[in-house]
């Protein structure tokens, strides 16, 4: 058997290990049984009481019924009774499947005791210890399943570094990990292992130190090189450059490698050298549909959009499997080229998978911008919803075009309406505040976005909203530098906020430290609300010709600036600049 991790927790809980084929489906295709199957021998000699038949039924009545608290309990109840490694592995299953791995980790245990030589039950105690963070008891259990693999444990220690990396204790992995390796120091896989523990515990020295000697055991393993580039990049993009282009003298197939090259002269600007790399992987791989789009997206971050559309088309001709994507790629190429129909024909042909929901939000877009609102809003209507998040996703694009006809009251109607069906939806609850603002229900606003601070306290957005609203009215100034003061905290790298700290300042009186934060927040994206603020604060103080310079600077950008023209009528009479 193989080894391979079957429990792992998700982000959403545990799913519950992959079942073992009974010996009636054994027999139907031909096969044995798996040698983890317990032998009759090994069974113990329980006697069917009445309590443990009443047992047995209450905890599969209950989980038929979906009553899963009560199936754990009853199963790993009749697992510690009866001893019996099949009732233990049941418990072990049904736990797993309530999410409840304090219970599934009792039975589990149990099972494993029973059961020392099955395969299946260490491999879950050992995902199960090391999901909850007890590393150090997992490490027996890992031990002998490695000691189980023969001609496998290198497949074995790259599923293995992948489960551990779960953990969040970065350090306490890479530990477990040097400890497993010692009796495998002459496999590769072992080093690679350890490198990227290493990389995720931050010792990039250690990292770099075992990829190399992963390479050096099997220099022509690619992904090793790969990644070997990626922790040379992170001091010196020249010697990740220079390793690179040794490596591919002496491997000049190397695809996977050449792309990671090309990404790194991309960075650089190194253009025409990066322009060599694509060319040279279209030319030596012509019946490649893979590294025709691979050659396509870099030609992508180079600007070159006539490559980009031939090697996107061509993939499609050579049967790239996944046309979704490629569609979706070639859709974003029309839009970036200005070329709307084609794009909206691309996106129609993106038809299932992670990208069907987004190309069809961009195709109603598309159709909006084109003059056919009630067309868009219709087909927007009419897609299915998964889930909540597609659900409020579809009712934020159907609020965007419609807040791009500045349709205000129908967008506030709008999301009104999505609250009642997802009333605790971050993203709808921001949208109505906005949406709020614009038609003067400033108690809808700031109860929305209060209510927002409670489910996200980490959403700075939601703080410099209600901060910004504030100021921008007058009215609790402390409360509103307070506020600002908390989303730099939360997102200091953001000139929004940045200017609305500027911009509270300023409405407080102090002009000095208001121009301060408003001109670092021009300075890191001259956009136009942020333009109007700083340029009504130069007038105040005087500075009018600079004000001026600045305003026609984002007049000529965004002429239709509804804050920008305001600022400019209130304090010149105007609505352009002499």
């Amino acid at each position: 058997m193989k080894f391979k991790i079957l429990c792992v927790l998700l982000l959403s809980g545990l799913t519950a290990c992959a079942q073992l084929p009974s010996n009636k489906e054994a027999e139907k295709t031909g096969e044995s049984t798996d040698p983890d199957e317990v032998s009759q021998l090994n069974l113990p000699k329980q006697e069917l009481t009445a309590p443990i038949l009443f047992d047995f039924l209450v905890g599969e009545t209950a989980l038929q019924r979906g009553s899963l608290d009560i199936a754990v309990n009853r199963y790993v109840k009749l697992a510690k009774t009866t001893r019996d490694p099949r009732i233990a592995k049941r418990a072990t299953e049904i736990s797993l499947h309530a999410g409840n791995p304090f219970a599934a980790e009792q039975a589990a245990t149990l099972w494993v005791g029973l059961e020392p030589d099955s395969v299946d039950a260490r491999q879950t105690i050992a995902a199960l210890l090391v999901n909850l963070g007890k590393l150090d008891a997992a490490r027996p259990h890992l031990e002998k399943l490695l000691a189980t693999e023969k001609e496998g444990v290198d497949n074995a220690f790259m599923q293995l570094n992948q489960l551990l990396s779960r953990n969040p204790d970065k350090t306490a992995t890479l530990q477990l990990i040097q400890q497993l390796s010692q009796p495998y120091k002459d496999v590769p896989e072992v080093h690679f292992a350890i490198s990227q523990a290493a990389w995720f515990a931050n010792q990039h020295q250690l990292a770099l130190d075992e990829m190399q000697r992963a390479l050096a055991l099997r220099p022509e393993w690619e992904i090793a090189a790969v990644h070997n580039g990626r922790i040379l990049q992170r001091v010196s993009a020249a010697d990740a450059s220079e390793f690179y282009r040794g490596y591919l003298e002496k491997y000049p197939a190397s695809n996977e490698v050449r792309v990671a090259y090309t990404r790194v002269l991309i960075g650089a600007s190194e253009i025409d050298q990066a322009r060599e790399q694509v060319q040279w992987l279209l030319d030596k791989n012509p019946e490649d549909a893979e590294i025709t789009l691979a050659a396509g997206l870099l030609a992508t971050e180079m600007g070159d959009f006539d490559v980009t559309e031939a090697s996107f088309k061509k993939a499609l001709t050579l049967g790239y499997k996944d046309t979704n994507a490629v569609y979706f790629h070639l859709a974003q190429i029309y839009e970036e080229t200005n070329r709307p129909d084609l794009a909206m024909e691309a996106y129609q042909q993106v038809k299932s998978g992670g990208r069907y929901l987004p190309a069809q939000i961009r195709y109603a877009d598309l159709l909006a911008l084109k003059g056919h609102l009630q067309e868009a809003r219709a087909h927007l209507q009419k897609l299915p919803a998964a889930n909540d998040q597609q659900a409020a996703h579809l009712i934020l694009a159907e609020a965007q075009i419609l807040r791009r006809s500045k349709a205000h009251q129908e967008v506030y109607d709008l999301l009104d309406e999505g609250l009642k069906k997802l009333p605790d939806y971050p993203e709808l609850l921001y949208d109505r505040a906005l949406a709020a603002d614009k038609l003067g229900k400033f108690k809808i606003l700031e109860q929305d976005l209060r209510k927002l601070i409670k489910l996200k306290p980490e959403n700075a957005h939601a703080y410099n909203a209600l901060g910004y609203s504030f100021a921008e009215r007058g009215m609790h100034l402390p409360e509103a530098l307070k506020l600002i003061r908390k989303a730099v905290e939360l997102s200091p790298e953001d000139p929004y906020i940045m200017d609305s700290l500027g911009w509270v300042y300023y409405r407080m009186g102090n002009i000095v430290e208001g121009l301060n934060f408003l001109n670092l927040a021009f300075a890191a994206r001259p956009d136009a609300e942020i333009a109007a603020h700083l340029g009504e604060v130069l007038w105040v103080q005087g500075a009018k010709d600079d004000a001026k310079n600045i305003w026609r600077t984002a007049l000529e950008k965004d002429p239709d600036n509804e804050i920008l023209l305001e600022t400019l009528q209130r304090l010149t009479k105007k609505k352009a600049i002499d």
